[in-house]
C-alpha cells in the first residue's frame, strides 16, 4: 500500500506508468498545495490538479496542466476585457489587507482575474468554481478533493498535504512573489534570494495524510524545493517519514536536472544542486532510484534505471525500479 509524494509534473508522470506495478486501490497520493493561488476568487490546486486529470484520464499531457482539447473562452475573454478597460498588465495581487481576509485557505496568495497571468481552460475553470464553492460550504479541502475525485471516477485516495494554507513564496531582488508569479508569470526569469513557505509553522498535516505515511512511501522526481519543501515543513512529516520505509527518486542526473528550477532553487536554498544534493535533502529515504547515467554513490541503497519518462512504458519502468528500491530498503 504506497503512498506516493507528488509535485506538478515528476510524480504525476510516474503514476501514469504505475497501475501494473501498485494497485491503485491501495495507492494513495499526497499532493503539495503549496502552489495553490486565488485567482478571480476561485482556489486554482495545480499540484492536486495533474493527479486529478492524470488519474481521471483527461490530463492535458501536452503541458502537464490542465485539461486536454479544453477551451478558452473565458480566459480569452478575460483578456479582451482587460485591453478594452487599459488595465496594467499582471500578475496582480489584492491589497495586503485582502490576503489574509476571507477563506483562509487562499491566504497570501489571492490574484484578481483582470490579467490573469494563469491560462485557466473552461472545464478547467469549473473544477476551480466547484472547489471553490464546495470550501464555502463549510467543508474541508481534503473532503472537497475527494469529491472531485469521485467526480473523475478516480481509484487512488488523492489527498491534499494539508487543509491549512501554505503558501510557497520566492523572495528576489524585486521583491516577494508567489511561486506561480515566479514561475508561470515571469517564466522563472528571476533571481533567487530565498524560498518561503509562509503559514507553514502554523499548518498541520491532515490525519488522513499521516496516516498514508505510515505506509511505505515513494517520493517521485518532483522538485525538491517547492513540490515537496512545503509537505516537509509541516510538523510531524519529517518524523513521520523517517519511521517509514521511503524511496526517492532522483530529478537529477549528477549535476544536470530533467526539467523546471529545481537547480536554480536548491542552490539559492543553500543546497548542492544535484543528486547529492537531494539526498542531503531527503535524509529520511531509505533508498534511491537513480539514472543509469547517474554515477552518484551514495550512503544508501541505490536501483539505477533509465528515468526519463516520455511515455507510459517509461513511467512502468521507473515503478518497477521503485519497487526493487523498496525491497532493497527493507
Amino acid at each position: 500500500m504506497p503512498t506516493f509524494l507528488s509535485g506538478g509534473t515528476g510524480t504525476p508522470k510516474l503514476l501514469a506508468g504505475a497501475a501494473d506495478v501498485f494497485d491503485p486501490a491501495d495507492t494513495t497520493v499526497v499532493g503539495n498545495t503549496g502552489d495553490d493561488v486565488e485567482l478571480g476568487g476561485s482556489l486554482v490546486c495545480p499540484d492536486v490538479d495533474t493527479v486529478l486529470f492524470e488519474q481521471g484520464g483527461v490530463l492535458d499531457r501536452e503541458f502537464w496542466w490542465g485539461i486536454d482539447d479544453d477551451t478558452h473562452e473565458t480566459h480569452d475573454e478575460l483578456e479582451r476585457l482587460a485591453d478594452r478597460a487599459g488595465l496594467d498588465d499582471g500578475p496582480r495581487y489584492l491589497d495586503a489587507e485582502a490576503q489574509t481576509a476571507g477563506r483562509d485557505i487562499a491566504r497570501w496568495r489571492r490574484f484578481s482575474a483582470a490579467r490573469e497571468f494563469m491560462t485557466i481552460g473552461d472545464r478547467d475553470r469549473a473544477v476551480h468554481v466547484l472547489r471553490t464553492s464546495l470550501l464555502d460550504e463549510g467543508r474541508t479541502l481534503t473532503e472537497v478533493t475527494r469529491t472531485l475525485a469521485d467526480a473523475f471516477d478516480l481509484t487512488v485516495d488523492l489527498l491534499p498535504m494539508s487543509d491549512d494554507p501554505v503558501a510557497t513564496v520566492v523572495h528576489t531582488p524585486e521583491g516577494v512573489m508567489h511561486f506561480q508569479e515566479f514561475w508561470v508569470g515571469r517564466r522563472g526569469d528571476v533571481d533567487i534570494e530565498d524560498v518561503e513557505f509562509r503559514g507553514a509553522s502554523d499548518a498541520e498535516p491532515t490525519d488522513a495524510v499521516l496516516d498514508a505515511l505510515s505506509e511505505d512511501v515513494i517520493v517521485g522526481p518532483s522538485n525538491p524545493v517547492t513540490s515537496l519543501g512545503p509537505m516537509l515543513a509541516l510538523d510531524g512529516v519529517r518524523e513521520a517519514l523517517r519511521e517509514t520505509t521511503v524511496v526517492a527518486v532522483s530529478p537529477f542526473v549528477e549535476d544536470e536536472v530533467f526539467s523546471g528550477p529545481a537547480d536554480d532553487l536548491m542552490r539559492a536554498t543553500g543546497r548542492e544542486p544535484s543528486t547529492a544534493g537531494v539526498a542531503a535533502a531527503y535524509e529520511f529515504a531509505d533508498a534511491f532510484v537513480l539514472d543509469t547515467a547517474d554515477s552518484t554513490s551514495l550512503d544508501r541503497p541505490v536501483v539505477r534505471t533509465d528515468t526519463r519518462m516520455d511515455d507510459d512504458a517509461d513511467a512502468a519502468r521507473v515503478a518497477e525500479a521503485c519497487a526493487a528500491a523498496l525491497e532493497a530498503a527493507r
